[in-house]
């Protein structure tokens, strides 16, 4: 909710990088590490590494679509391909190296592709009673179908379920009804920034927790992703500046 004002009131970019921070991913991995072993985790987060990479795939779709299609239909078709390619995964045998080179791949890729979809002027808009609340559930959903799915599915659907995109559907929700797809595509196809970011803090729980232990991999998993962000901000405003 306070990414969808904030992408309102100052721009897509600060709007989209707020709405992306670890606030679904790190609690789910949390919690992940109070009721399994770290070898567990360390898998799990190696199969979200591999969706991490399919969930920039996700933002561009629908970042495409959104620009002459609604809400329904480009969130619709955006999930869609995000469960086949998450059923693609399941089906290969990932070792940590070809999930970071897919990363690696993919995100550079998608954002020179959505680079004219970012440039776009952010309207003023009044929010509704209930934007809070929906993203509250929906996020409380998924912590529990996370949680759920660790006693019986295994690390693999665990991790998978635990880098599903809520916060950007989340903001597809809220914002395509009220600024429009284009508006609100801008923000999304922003937050292929933080999303690769996201995958440097996937990488640190798989590397870190089984050698230090959760404490040291989950403090890591925290900060990159937070320092990132960051970084991506204060470039683009030094570039904004500079152009200016």
């Amino acid at each position: 909710m306070t990414a969808s004002i904030v992408a309102e009131r100052v721009g897509a970019l600060t709007g989209a990088l707020i709405a992306t921070l670890p606030v679904t991913i790190w609690p789910a991995y949390v919690f992940l590490s109070l009721n399994h072993d770290t070898a567990y985790v360390a898998e799990a987060a190696r199969s979200g590494l591999v969706i991490n990479a399919f969930t920039g795939l996700f933002l561009l779709l629908y970042a495409t679509l959104a620009q002459k299609r609604g809400t329904v239909l480009s969130l619709t078709l955006s999930v869609a391909s995000w469960i086949t390619l998450a059923g693609f995964a399941r089906s290969v045998g990932w070792k940590l190296e070809s999930a970071v080179l897919l990363n690696f791949f993919i995100y550079p890729v998608c954002l020179w592709l959505s680079s004219s979809m970012r440039a776009v002027n952010m309207p003023q808009i009044k929010h509704a009673w209930y934007d809070l609340p929906t993203r509250t559930f929906m996020v409380c959903a998924l912590m529990t179908a996370i949680i759920e799915a660790g006693n019986w599915a295994g690390p693999v659907l665990t991790g998978i379920l635990a880098v599903y995109p809520i916060s950007s559907t989340s903001l597809i929700l809220i914002l395509q009804p009220r600024i429009g797809g284009r508006a609100a595509a801008a923000v999304l196809a922003s937050s292929l920034w933080s999303l690769f970011g996201i995958g440097f803090s996937l990488i640190a729980i798989n590397l870190l927790i089984v050698p230090l232990g959760a404490a040291i991999a989950l403090s890591a998993a925290l900060a990159i992703p937070l320092v990132w962000n960051l970084t991506v901000w204060i470039v683009h405003r030094h570039i904004a500046s500079a152009v200016n």
